[in-house]
C-alpha cells in the first residue's frame, strides 16, 4: 500500500467535524485525537520540533538539506464538513471502470462529467453514509507523505518546509490563531483544492448575514390591522433579494446570496446566509442591498421589526497575492515538472489562504485530488494523491 493512501486511510478514521455552535479551539474532541497523532508521526520522522499547541494548531519543521534557503509553508486543516454527520466508512474501488458507482447504502454516484476520465485508477469513495473527508485529510495526508520522503536518509536536496495543520476550518476559525511568526515560512500553500492541477489565488469576499424579525402575535380571528406575522415577513425579506444571484445560478466570478438556515413562527423568524462576490465593490454593492430591504421593511412595518447583522468573513487573496506572483509561478512550474496542466481558477469559496494573506503570510491554493466535496459522493484517486505527493516535492526542491 503506498505511503499517502495507507496515512489517508488512518486520518479518515477519525470523527473530526467541526462544530460552529461551540466556542472551544478545536471545537471538537476528534481534531484534538488527530492533532497527537500527527505531532507523534511528525517526532517518529525525526521532526523535532513538532508540537500542537494550546488551541489546537500544529506545527513542524523539516529542515533544508543542501544550499536552498527558501523556507516555505504547505497547510492543511483537520476538520471536516458538517454536510454529513458520522463516521466515514471508507469502499477502496483498485479498478475503477468508469461507470456509475453504488455505495454500500444504496446512493448513486452517476453522471458526473469528471468519471469516466478515472477510469483505471484506484478509487477511495464513502459508505454513503458520511462525507470522505478528502477536504482536507488528503491535503494532510500528502504533506505527511512528503515529510516522510524529505525526512529519509535518500532525501533529495530541498529547502526548508514548515508544516501547519489547523484546526475549524470549515466553520471559518481555521486562521484565527495561527502563529504566522512561529510558523517561520517565508509564504506557503494551503493543500485544500479540488482535481489534480487546480491552482488557485483568487477567492470570494464572503460575508454572514442574519435576519432576525420580530413580529405581533394576535388570535387569527381577530387579528386584521394588528397581527405582524415574522415568519411572512422574513418570506417578505428573502422574496427582495434578485432571485437569480444563488448558487444554483452562478458560476466563475459570479458572486450570490445563499440562504443557509431558516426557523421561525409569527412571534419571531431567522434567516441566515452567506454572501459572496470577487468583486470587492460588487460585494459591497451585496451588503447594501441587504441594508436597503432591512430598511425598507422596517419602515414598512415599524422600526426595529427586522435586524440585520453583517460580518465580514474573509477577502479576496489576490490584492495579496499580486505583489508575490512568483509564488504562483513556482506552483505552475512545479505541476508542469509532473506532467499535470496547471488550472487557474478563482475559488468560489473561502481558505484559511485567504485570511492568513492578510496576516502577512501570502498563500494561494493547491489542489489535492478529490471531488464531489462536504457530501455523501466525495471520493478521490490514489493516484491522484500521489501525484500531488510529487508535485509538492518539486516546490520542495526548486524554491
Amino acid at each position: 500500500m503506498s505511503d499517502v493512501k495507507a496515512r489517508f486511510l488512518r486520518y479518515i478514521q477519525i470523527e473530526t467535524t467541526s462544530d460552529e455552535t461551540r466556542g472551544a479551539c478545536p471545537s471538537s474532541q476528534g481534531q484534538w485525537t488527530l492533532a497527537r497523532m500527527l505531532v507523534d508521526e511528525m517526532k517518529a520522522l525525526g521532526i523535532q520540533d513538532a508540537r500542537v499547541d494550546e488551541h489546537g494548531y500544529v506545527y513542524g519543521t523539516v529542515p533544508a538539506k543542501g544550499d536552498h534557503p527558501a523556507r516555505v509553508g504547505l497547510i492543511a486543516h483537520m476538520d471536516t464538513s458538517d454536510g454529513v454527520k458520522g463516521p466515514t466508512h471508507p469502499q477502496v474501488i483498485p479498478n475503477y471502470d468508469g461507470q456509475a458507482i453504488t455505495l454500500q447504502n444504496g446512493v448513486t454516484i452517476d453522471g458526473f462529467d469528471f468519471m469516466p476520465g478515472l477510469k483505471g485508477q484506484e478509487l477511495i469513495v464513502t459508505g454513503g453514509d458520511s462525507v470522505l473527508g478528502a477536504d482536507d485529510k488528503a491535503g494532510i495526508a500528502e504533506i505527511m507523505a512528503l515529510a516522510a520522503r524529505l525526512t529519509a536518509p535518500d532525501a533529495p536536496e530541498h529547502c526548508t518546509v514548515c508544516l501547519a495543520f489547523t484546526p475549524d476550518e470549515e466553520i471559518g476559525r481555521g486562521a484565527d490563531l495561527f502563529d504566522v511568526a512561529g510558523f517561520g515560512a517565508e509564504y506557503a500553500y494551503t493543500v485544500d483544492g479540488g482535481p489534480v492541477g487546480e491552482l488557485e489565488f483568487e477567492n470570494f469576499n464572503g460575508a454572514s448575514c442574519q435576519v432576525e424579525v420580530r413580529g405581533v402575535n394576535i388570535h387569527p380571528g381577530s387579528a386584521k390591522n394588528q397581527m405582524k406575522n415574522a415568519a411572512l415577513i422574513a418570506m417578505e425579506w428573502n422574496s427582495l433579494l434578485p432571485p437569480w444571484e444563488t448558487p444554483a445560478h452562478t458560476e466563475g466570478y459570479e458572486g450570490f446570496f445563499h440562504l443557509t438556515r431558516m426557523e421561525g413562527d409569527e412571534e419571531r423568524a431567522v434567516l441566515s446566509y452567506i454572501i459572496r462576490d470577487h468583486s470587492a465593490a460588487v460585494y459591497e454593492k451585496r451588503k447594501e442591498t441587504c441594508r436597503k430591504i432591512t430598511a425598507y421593511l422596517n419602515d414598512k412595518y415599524g422600526e426595529g421589526t427586522v435586524t440585520l447583522t453583517l460580518h465580514d468573513s474573509y477577502r479576496n487573496m489576490r490584492e495579496q497575492l499580486e505583489p508575490h506572483m512568483h509564488i504562483i509561478d513556482k506552483a505552475r512550474a512545479a505541476f508542469e515538472r509532473c506532467g499535470v496542466t496547471p488550472m487557474v481558477s478563482p475559488i468560489r469559496g473561502g481558505t484559511d489562504g485567504a485570511r492568513l494573506s492578510y496576516m502577512g503570510l501570502p498563500c494561494p491554493n493547491l489542489s489535492t485530488g478529490g471531488y464531489n466535496f462536504h457530501g455523501r459522493k466525495e471520493l478521490i484517486t490514489v493516484e491522484a494523491m500521489e501525484k500531488m505527493v510529487e508535485v509538492l516535492e518539486s516546490i520542495a526542491c526548486h524554491a
